[in-house]
């Protein structure tokens, strides 16, 4: 099924290819690492492999660097595969062309260039854009970057008004102009699959309504709840992580272009223009910070960071609860896999691999974190690594919560065997500590009564509400006939009643708050 393979598909956030994503040079098969043998090559593919090697196309003259001015020499091969970026960054190619063409239009407006110049980088641009999303584009190592690799191409389509595009602007500021506008771009995505999430767990919820199933702490039984108290549960933490990546965009949401390489330019541009133009807030107000900030990054990846834990949480749940020992749940073929060898087998995986996953999305935070922790103000070089670890932590999380979504609408709640679950634990017996309190026995008191009551059931291989009026008051003269009212999970879940609570009436209105906020239409 198409959505199974969400971990592996192209994402156009990230590129407009997903090359990026795949290691240049893969480890090499088992089989290689073998020693060669000491036969020799038969001679046909002797021959073959000499003219497979005459036949390689010469490499391409290197070209000018386009901050070469003062260089004599050109950098080694290897100095350039290592400090290259274009591999990955070329992610960023809406946002540099976008950034690029409010910047021409504020130069022109500030007379730094003239309107025809302005009018020629436009157009370049959106055939650069155009070529680039149609396949048609080179994207050049030696050119290093998303940003130099657009110039240049400008350059070569357009002539003279593109070496104009650069005046008052570093790639300093342009890459934080691009990286914000992308993590802005970013955040608004994984938002959206917030909400699908959600939106797929209140209907499982209104799916199931009246359903009782054990609590857990420390993972043994504690107390009754409804089913749709708990899928709400999970709806709220998603609720926290969607606000989390809002505050984030509200705190990244300003702009660095015209802070330059650190220290601003003496040209009389027009930053709260270019910022407008981009829907900034406004621009950043020190230079210095602007092109040296990250924090917005970490805060980003942290927040995805905390999503990812919540989603490996609910995969736990969902995988406990379809294993054979629990038996909760039934995820439906449509995201369940086998086993290659054990045909009986019907496997959560997708929730597994949710699970799985968030390592790869805290690995991400704390691969920034470190990389931020020992910089001096403004810029080095260190910060192009902040990008792979970004493009990583969003494909992960768009697809660790399209899955999830995916596995919500597949999974059936087998109420049978969970009614059959739930005399085990006691569950109803802090609603019966209530009862005691209700008739005026302190509570610490009313605690050691029930755990006599239960240490008497645990005796007799029985619950709460077999004990007779007798045994009970064998306990304590207080109980009385009404003590039945709060005994069994059924008339347990009915006593709650403090906000937020498992009680019926508490979860129906939480259940329609959220309808109303997620715009849920209740279907006939």
């Amino acid at each position: 099924m198409e959505s199974l393979a969400v971990f592996n598909s192209s994402l156009s956030l990230c590129s407009p290819s997903d090359d990026h994503f795949i290691p240049k040079h893969p480890r090499p098969s088992p089989t290689t690492s073998f020693p060669a043998p000491r036969t020799a090559m038969p001679k046909l593919e002797v021959r073959c492999a000499a003219q497979a090697q005459s036949a390689e196309p010469k490499p391409k003259p290197k070209e000018a660097k386009l901050w070469g001015g003062r260089f004599e020499e050109s950098v080694t091969d290897a100095v350039e595969r290592f400090t290259e970026s274009i591999s990955y960054d070329k992610a960023l190619y809406k946002q540099d062309i976008l950034g690029s063409k409010a910047h021409a239009s504020m130069l022109a407006k500030q007379g730094l260039i003239t309107i025809p110049d302005r009018d020629s980088i436009h157009q370049g641009l959106s055939e650069i854009e155009r070529r680039i999303e149609n396949g048609e584009f080179e994207w050049r190592t030696d050119r290093e970057d998303v940003h130099m690799n657009i110039e240049a191409a400008l350059t070569d389509l357009i002539g003279e008004p593109a070496k104009k595009l650069h005046t008052a602007r570093s790639r300093n500021d342009q890459v934080l102009t691009d990286f914000r506008l992308w993590c802005r771009d970013a955040i608004d995505a994984i938002g959206a699959k917030i909400k699908h999430l959600q939106v797929s767990l209140v209907k499982l919820a209104m799916e199931n309504e009246g359903v009782i199933v054990p609590g857990y702490t420390h993972l043994q039984r504690a107390q009754p709840v409804l089913l749709q108290h708990l899928l709400l549960a999970f709806v709220e933490q998603l609720e926290r992580d969607a606000g989390r990546l809002l505050d984030c965009r509200v705190r990244l949401n300003f702009c660095p272009l015209g802070a330059c390489a650190l220290a601003g330019t003496g040209l009389p541009i027009d930053r709260f223009m270019t910022s407008a133009a981009l829907d900034f807030t406004a621009p950043m107000k020190n230079s210095i910070d602007a092109v040296s900030d990250r924090d917005f990054v970490m805060e980003f990846l942290s927040a995805n960071a905390i999503t990812a834990i919540h989603l490996s949480r609910l995969g736990e749940e969902w995988v406990l609860w379809a294993s054979e020992e629990f038996g909760f749940l039934t995820p439906s073929d449509k995201v369940s896999t086998g086993s290659s060898i054990m045909p009986q087998k019907k496997n959560p995986d997708p929730m597994e691999l949710v699970r799985g996953k968030s390592a790869r999305v805290v690995g991400d935070l704390v691969t920034l974190l470190t990389l931020c922790k020992g910089l001096p103000l403004a810029y080095n070089r260190d910060l192009q690594e902040d990008k792979e670890p970004v493009f990583d932590s969003v494909k992960t999380i768009l697809g660790m919560l399209e899955v999830s979504a995916e596995f919500a609408q597949n999974i059936t709640f087998n109420r049978e065997r969970i009614q059959k679950s739930l005399p085990a634990g006691h569950l109803d017996a802090t609603t019966l500590a209530d009862y005691l309190v209700k008739k005026a026995i302190p509570f610490r008191t009313s605690h050691d009564i029930v755990g006599r009551a239960v240490a008497v059931c645990v005796s007799n291989s029985c619950q709460l509400q077999d004990l007779s009026l007798d045994e009970l008051r064998s306990i304590h003269p207080v109980f009385d006939k009404d003590v039945y009212e709060f005994l069994g999970v059924e008339n347990s879940v009915k006593k709650f009643s403090s906000y937020g609570s498992t009680g019926s009436a508490c979860v129906a209105s939480q259940l329609g708050d959220w309808v109303t906020k997620l715009e849920i239409t209740k279907e006939v």
